[in-house]
């Protein structure tokens, strides 16, 4: 059952203003754990976890808008309040059954959003993915990522890996940080309640001087605007002076065809910053949710081009 997002209290008098207070928006899930098919190809992982539905993040160009989440996705982040309960069991048998893989955290929302501070949530399931021991990839804007160093150093030390992931791994634990953009001002416009992506690179750089293994998700790279072989070279520079392992770039995905939805939104964007460019990318979506398959070769090859010509991987 999901809680009321917010509390109205009345007034004790009509000359006092109505006080607003939020709370968490609490559900509650059958499963938490999520099995993948086959291993991901870009992310190495076997499992996917997301502690949260929605995200607080709000980027501007973010895919959740054209699913089920809606258009305000920021006042419909909901937190899987029982999921360190069924995560136990649910690990307790893998573990049983040797099926140790990787755990994305998280692939469809932020794993700490601004409530996380409060809440906690994705910290005890960390603590619980220590103790059966799974490794685990976590992939974030946020620098909230910080204070839960101390358990993700147990993960990274004691984490059992499958056979053939322990030659291209350090350890337990992959710290990546997602980007749109390098520049401070197109971040501000797209990506609102994120930190700036200095702040994200010089958390990236802590953890990297803790001994873990660290990486840049350039992705979604913005049509246009940060997809240049000028920005794709001083986000892959920056990377690198940063500490990054890698870097994977992928293009935008825009969902949906309602109104709020991803693509909606994205374009209402561009037309009132970036007007110059809204036809082309228009043309280059179509009716597709993805850019042509030509502009996604191009995009995928110059950036392997530029990613060889720094000595920094393109792959975990």
């Amino acid at each position: 059952m999901i809680m009321d997002l917010y509390d109205f209290k009345k007034p004790e008098n009509t000359g006092q203003k109505i006080e607003v207070q939020p709370q968490i928006n609490k559900i509650n899930v059958k499963s938490i754990l999520n099995k993948h098919k086959k291993r991901d190809s870009w992310f190495l992982s076997d499992y996917t976890l997301n502690p949260y539905y929605g995200c607080s993040v709000n980027c501007l160009y973010c895919y959740i808008r054209g699913s089920h989440y809606g258009g305000n996705i920021t006042h419909k982040t909901s937190a899987k309040a029982n999921a360190p309960d069924i995560l136990v069991k649910q690990l307790k048998k893998r573990a049983k059954n040797k099926e140790y893989g990787l755990i994305a955290l998280a692939t469809s929302s932020e794993a700490y959003p601004q409530i996380e501070e409060e809440l906690k949530l994705t910290r005890s399931i960390l603590q619980i993915i220590n103790r059966f021991k799974f490794p685990v990839s976590i992939l974030t804007k946020s620098t909230l990522v910080l204070r839960d160093m101390d358990i993700l150093k147990k993960i990274n030390e004691n984490a059992i890996l499958p056979p053939d992931l322990k030659p291209k791994l350090k350890g337990g634990a992959i710290i990546s940080f997602s980007f749109s953009t390098p520049d401070e001002k197109l971040a501000r416009i797209f990506e609102p309640n994120a930190p700036t992506p200095k702040e994200r690179l010089e958390t990236m750089k802590k953890f990297k001087d803790e001994g873990f293994k660290v990486g840049v998700c350039y992705m979604p790279v913005l049509p246009f605007l940060s997809d240049s072989d000028k920005q794709i070279e001083k986000m892959v520079v920056l990377a690198k002076n940063y500490g990054a392992d890698s870097i994977l770039t992928a293009g935008l995905t825009l969902f949906g065809e309602e109104t709020n939805d991803c693509k909606t939104v994205y374009y209402k964007i561009i037309e009132k910053n970036f007007p110059e460019i809204l036809e082309k990318t228009k043309r280059l979506f179509g009716d597709n949710f993805y850019p042509t398959s030509k502009y996604q070769k191009d995009l995928a090859e110059r950036a392997n081009k530029i990613c060889k010509k720094y000595e920094i991987k393109n792959r975990f």
